[in-house]
Protein backbone atom coordinates (compact mmCIF):
# COMPACT_ATOMS: atom_id res chain seq x y z
CA UNK A 1 0.00 0.00 0.00
CA UNK A 2 1.36 3.26 -0.96
CA UNK A 3 2.86 5.32 2.37
CA UNK A 4 3.32 8.97 2.53
CA UNK A 5 6.45 9.15 0.43
CA UNK A 6 4.77 7.31 -2.36
CA UNK A 7 1.33 9.43 -2.21
CA UNK A 8 3.21 12.99 -1.62
CA UNK A 9 5.08 11.84 -4.94
CA UNK A 10 1.78 10.87 -7.03
CA UNK A 11 0.48 14.62 -5.32
CA UNK A 12 3.73 16.65 -6.85
CA UNK A 13 3.54 14.95 -10.27
CA UNK A 14 -0.10 15.37 -10.50
CA UNK A 15 -0.15 19.04 -10.00
CA UNK A 16 1.96 19.13 -13.21
CA UNK A 17 -0.75 16.99 -14.57
CA UNK A 18 -3.96 18.23 -14.16
CA UNK A 19 -3.90 21.75 -12.08
CA UNK A 20 -5.76 24.48 -14.36
CA UNK A 21 -8.17 21.43 -16.44
CA UNK A 22 -11.72 22.21 -16.27
CA UNK A 23 -13.88 18.26 -15.94
CA UNK A 24 -16.27 18.36 -18.57
CA UNK A 25 -17.15 14.77 -17.60
CA UNK A 26 -17.04 11.36 -15.35
CA UNK A 27 -17.09 8.14 -16.53
CA UNK A 28 -17.56 5.74 -13.29
CA UNK A 29 -17.28 2.10 -14.33
CA UNK A 30 -17.32 0.25 -10.85
CA UNK A 31 -19.02 2.09 -8.76
CA UNK A 32 -17.86 0.62 -5.58
CA UNK A 33 -14.80 3.06 -5.51
CA UNK A 34 -17.15 6.49 -4.70
CA UNK A 35 -18.10 6.11 -1.31
CA UNK A 36 -19.55 10.22 -1.19
CA UNK A 37 -21.93 10.59 -2.24
CA UNK A 38 -23.59 7.37 -2.55
CA UNK A 39 -25.17 8.42 -5.47
CA UNK A 40 -22.63 7.68 -8.58
CA UNK A 41 -24.38 10.21 -10.95
CA UNK A 42 -24.57 12.31 -8.10
CA UNK A 43 -21.14 11.86 -7.92
CA UNK A 44 -20.53 12.86 -11.98
CA UNK A 45 -22.92 15.45 -11.60
CA UNK A 46 -21.09 17.45 -8.79
CA UNK A 47 -17.65 17.20 -10.53
CA UNK A 48 -18.81 18.25 -14.72
CA UNK A 49 -17.66 21.73 -14.75
CA UNK A 50 -14.76 22.06 -11.86
CA UNK A 51 -11.53 22.99 -12.14
CA UNK A 52 -8.58 21.63 -10.58
CA UNK A 53 -6.84 24.37 -8.30
CA UNK A 54 -4.50 21.84 -5.81
CA UNK A 55 -3.47 18.36 -5.65
CA UNK A 56 -2.35 18.31 -1.92
CA UNK A 57 -1.68 15.13 0.89
CA UNK A 58 -3.04 14.73 4.21
CA UNK A 59 -1.87 11.08 5.69
CA UNK A 60 -1.99 9.10 2.55
CA UNK A 61 -5.19 10.35 1.08
CA UNK A 62 -4.50 12.61 -2.27
CA UNK A 63 -6.88 15.67 -1.82
CA UNK A 64 -7.99 17.72 -5.17
CA UNK A 65 -9.42 20.66 -4.19
CA UNK A 66 -12.16 22.10 -7.24
CA UNK A 67 -13.79 25.55 -7.14
CA UNK A 68 -16.18 24.41 -4.46
CA UNK A 69 -15.39 20.60 -3.93
CA UNK A 70 -12.59 18.34 -2.40
CA UNK A 71 -12.29 14.77 -3.76
CA UNK A 72 -10.64 13.33 -1.59
CA UNK A 73 -8.84 10.04 -2.77
CA UNK A 74 -7.60 6.86 -1.25
CA UNK A 75 -4.96 4.40 -3.53
CA UNK A 76 -5.53 1.45 -1.19
CA UNK A 77 -3.36 -1.38 -2.24
CA UNK A 78 -2.49 -1.06 -6.11
CA UNK A 79 -4.61 2.30 -6.85
CA UNK A 80 -2.83 4.82 -9.54
CA UNK A 81 -3.56 7.68 -11.92
CA UNK A 82 -1.81 8.48 -15.46
CA UNK A 83 -2.84 11.73 -17.65
CA UNK A 84 -3.82 9.93 -20.95
CA UNK A 85 -5.24 11.48 -24.58
CA UNK A 86 -9.14 11.03 -25.08
CA UNK A 87 -8.14 8.95 -28.04
CA UNK A 88 -5.93 6.35 -25.92
CA UNK A 89 -6.71 3.25 -25.87
CA UNK A 90 -8.36 2.10 -22.20
CA UNK A 91 -5.62 -0.11 -20.54
CA UNK A 92 -7.29 -2.72 -18.13
CA UNK A 93 -8.58 -2.09 -14.75
CA UNK A 94 -9.61 1.72 -15.60
CA UNK A 95 -12.65 2.25 -13.20
CA UNK A 96 -13.07 6.23 -13.13
CA UNK A 97 -12.25 8.88 -15.83
CA UNK A 98 -12.47 12.31 -15.49
CA UNK A 99 -12.63 13.74 -18.70
CA UNK A 100 -11.17 17.66 -18.99
CA UNK A 101 -12.29 20.08 -21.66
CA UNK A 102 -8.76 20.04 -23.56
CA UNK A 103 -9.03 16.24 -24.71
CA UNK A 104 -7.15 14.84 -22.20
CA UNK A 105 -8.10 12.30 -19.42
CA UNK A 106 -7.58 11.51 -15.82
CA UNK A 107 -7.58 7.50 -15.67
CA UNK A 108 -7.14 5.93 -12.22
CA UNK A 109 -6.81 2.32 -12.63
CA UNK A 110 -6.99 -0.49 -9.59
CA UNK A 111 -5.92 -4.04 -9.91
CA UNK A 112 -8.15 -4.94 -6.70
CA UNK A 113 -10.78 -2.16 -6.70
CA UNK A 114 -9.89 -0.93 -3.08
CA UNK A 115 -9.46 2.22 -4.16
CA UNK A 116 -12.21 4.98 -2.23
CA UNK A 117 -13.08 8.30 -3.52
CA UNK A 118 -15.49 11.21 -1.77
CA UNK A 119 -16.46 14.28 -2.32
CA UNK A 120 -16.86 17.18 0.39
CA UNK A 121 -17.94 20.73 0.23
CA UNK A 122 -14.41 22.36 0.02
CA UNK A 123 -13.00 23.10 3.39
CA UNK A 124 -15.14 21.00 5.24
CA UNK A 125 -13.03 17.36 4.36
CA UNK A 126 -11.40 16.86 7.62
CA UNK A 127 -14.89 17.18 9.67
CA UNK A 128 -15.88 14.06 8.63
CA UNK A 129 -14.45 10.71 7.59
CA UNK A 130 -12.05 9.34 6.48
CA UNK A 131 -9.86 12.64 7.47
CA UNK A 132 -11.37 13.28 10.51
CA UNK A 133 -9.33 10.84 13.18
CA UNK A 134 -6.21 11.35 11.46
CA UNK A 135 -3.15 12.49 13.63
CA UNK A 136 -0.70 15.23 12.37
CA UNK A 137 1.97 15.35 9.66
CA UNK A 138 5.28 14.23 10.38
CA UNK A 139 6.98 17.00 8.90
CA UNK A 140 4.79 19.64 10.95
CA UNK A 141 5.29 21.71 13.61
CA UNK A 142 3.05 20.10 15.79
CA UNK A 143 4.82 16.65 15.52
CA UNK A 144 7.37 16.70 18.43
CA UNK A 145 8.84 14.39 20.85
CA UNK A 146 6.38 15.68 23.79
CA UNK A 147 3.61 14.32 21.30
CA UNK A 148 4.88 11.16 20.65
CA UNK A 149 5.78 10.29 24.21
CA UNK A 150 2.30 12.00 25.47
CA UNK A 151 0.39 9.59 23.17
CA UNK A 152 2.27 6.59 23.79
CA UNK A 153 1.86 6.86 27.32
CA UNK A 154 -1.62 6.05 27.13
CA UNK A 155 -1.95 3.28 25.34
CA UNK A 156 -0.60 -0.88 25.92
CA UNK A 157 -0.56 -1.72 22.42
CA UNK A 158 3.34 -2.20 20.60
CA UNK A 159 4.84 0.43 19.12
CA UNK A 160 4.37 -0.88 15.60
CA UNK A 161 0.80 -1.17 16.05
CA UNK A 162 0.60 2.33 17.43
CA UNK A 163 2.89 3.76 14.63
CA UNK A 164 0.30 2.12 12.49
CA UNK A 165 -2.66 3.29 13.73
CA UNK A 166 -2.18 6.83 11.88
CA UNK A 167 -3.99 8.82 14.96
CA UNK A 168 -0.43 9.96 16.56
CA UNK A 169 0.92 10.93 13.40
CA UNK A 170 0.09 9.90 9.90
CA UNK A 171 1.34 8.91 6.95
CA UNK A 172 3.48 5.22 7.94
CA UNK A 173 2.90 2.24 7.24
CA UNK A 174 4.37 -1.05 6.94
CA UNK A 175 7.33 -0.35 4.92
CA UNK A 176 8.35 2.84 6.72
CA UNK A 177 7.34 1.73 10.33
CA UNK A 178 10.29 -1.45 10.11
CA UNK A 179 12.76 1.28 8.40
CA UNK A 180 12.22 3.92 11.64
CA UNK A 181 12.01 1.15 14.03
CA UNK A 182 15.44 0.05 12.64
CA UNK A 183 16.99 2.87 12.71
CA UNK A 184 15.86 4.06 16.26
CA UNK A 185 17.13 0.90 17.38
CA UNK A 186 13.69 -0.18 18.89
CA UNK A 187 12.22 -3.54 18.95
CA UNK A 188 8.48 -3.61 17.02
CA UNK A 189 7.43 -5.39 19.56
CA UNK A 190 8.39 -3.32 22.47
CA UNK A 191 5.34 -1.86 24.74
CA UNK A 192 4.76 2.06 23.27
CA UNK A 193 4.52 3.32 26.90
CA UNK A 194 7.90 1.72 27.75
CA UNK A 195 9.97 3.95 25.85
CA UNK A 196 12.62 6.10 27.50
CA UNK A 197 12.70 9.75 26.78
CA UNK A 198 16.07 9.02 24.74
CA UNK A 199 13.86 6.41 22.67
CA UNK A 200 11.13 8.66 21.69
CA UNK A 201 13.95 11.28 20.60
CA UNK A 202 15.39 8.83 18.85
CA UNK A 203 12.24 7.47 16.82
CA UNK A 204 10.86 11.05 16.33
CA UNK A 205 14.57 11.72 14.41
CA UNK A 206 14.09 8.17 13.15
CA UNK A 207 10.28 8.79 11.20
CA UNK A 208 11.14 12.63 9.83
CA UNK A 209 14.59 11.42 8.34
CA UNK A 210 13.17 8.05 7.10
CA UNK A 211 9.80 9.82 5.48
CA UNK A 212 12.28 12.68 4.11
CA UNK A 213 14.71 10.42 2.48
CA UNK A 214 12.38 8.35 0.73
CA UNK A 215 10.10 11.30 -0.24
CA UNK A 216 13.62 12.88 -1.95
CA UNK A 217 14.03 9.50 -3.67
CA UNK A 218 10.20 9.46 -4.74
CA UNK A 219 9.12 6.23 -2.45
CA UNK A 220 9.68 2.75 -2.95
CA UNK A 221 8.52 1.23 -5.59
CA UNK A 222 8.19 -2.64 -3.40
CA UNK A 223 5.60 -3.58 -5.91
CA UNK A 224 3.40 -1.89 -8.21
CA UNK A 225 4.12 1.60 -6.93
CA UNK A 226 4.60 4.01 -9.78
CA UNK A 227 3.92 8.05 -9.48
CA UNK A 228 1.42 9.97 -11.56
CA UNK A 229 4.00 10.13 -14.31
CA UNK A 230 4.22 6.20 -14.30
CA UNK A 231 7.97 6.41 -12.94
CA UNK A 232 9.23 4.06 -10.02
CA UNK A 233 10.49 5.20 -6.62
CA UNK A 234 14.20 4.57 -5.52
CA UNK A 235 14.30 4.50 -1.75
CA UNK A 236 13.94 0.01 -2.12
CA UNK A 237 17.79 0.52 -2.57
CA UNK A 238 18.27 1.96 0.77
CA UNK A 239 16.05 -0.32 2.63
CA UNK A 240 17.65 -1.41 5.72
CA UNK A 241 15.14 -4.47 7.22
CA UNK A 242 11.89 -4.00 5.37
CA UNK A 243 11.69 -7.07 2.82
CA UNK A 244 15.15 -8.63 3.76
CA UNK A 245 14.44 -11.96 6.00
CA UNK A 246 17.41 -13.75 5.89
CA UNK A 247 20.14 -10.96 4.66
CA UNK A 248 22.38 -9.42 6.48
CA UNK A 249 22.07 -6.42 8.38
CA UNK A 250 23.60 -3.75 6.78
CA UNK A 251 24.77 -2.47 10.38
CA UNK A 252 26.11 -5.39 12.45
CA UNK A 253 26.19 -8.67 9.95
CA UNK A 254 23.26 -10.35 11.64
CA UNK A 255 20.33 -11.90 10.06
CA UNK A 256 17.44 -9.85 9.59
CA UNK A 257 14.76 -11.21 11.45
CA UNK A 258 10.52 -11.61 10.35
CA UNK A 259 8.03 -12.04 12.68
CA UNK A 260 3.99 -10.71 13.12
CA UNK A 261 3.52 -7.46 14.96
CA UNK A 262 -0.48 -6.65 15.13
CA UNK A 263 -1.32 -9.34 11.72
CA UNK A 264 1.48 -7.55 9.85
CA UNK A 265 4.56 -9.07 8.33
CA UNK A 266 7.51 -7.17 10.84
CA UNK A 267 11.40 -7.31 9.59
CA UNK A 268 13.92 -6.65 12.45
CA UNK A 269 17.55 -6.86 13.41
CA UNK A 270 17.57 -9.09 16.63
CA UNK A 271 21.17 -7.65 17.23
CA UNK A 272 20.19 -3.89 16.80
CA UNK A 273 16.80 -3.61 18.07
CA UNK A 274 16.90 -5.62 21.47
Amino acid sequence: MPELPEVETVSRTLRELVIGKTIAGVDVKWANIIKKPDDVEQFKLELIGQTIHAVNRRGKFLLFVLDDITMVSHLRMEGRYGLFKKAEELTPHTHVIFQFTDGTELRYQDVRKFGTMHLFKKGTEEESLPLVQLGVEPFSEAFTIELLRDSFQKTTRSIKVVLLDQKTVVGLGNIYVDEALFRSGIHPERLASSLSMEEYTRLHEAIVSTLQEAVDLGGSSVKSYVNGQGEMGMFQQQLNVYGRKGEACKQCGEEISKTVVGGRGTHFCVNCQK
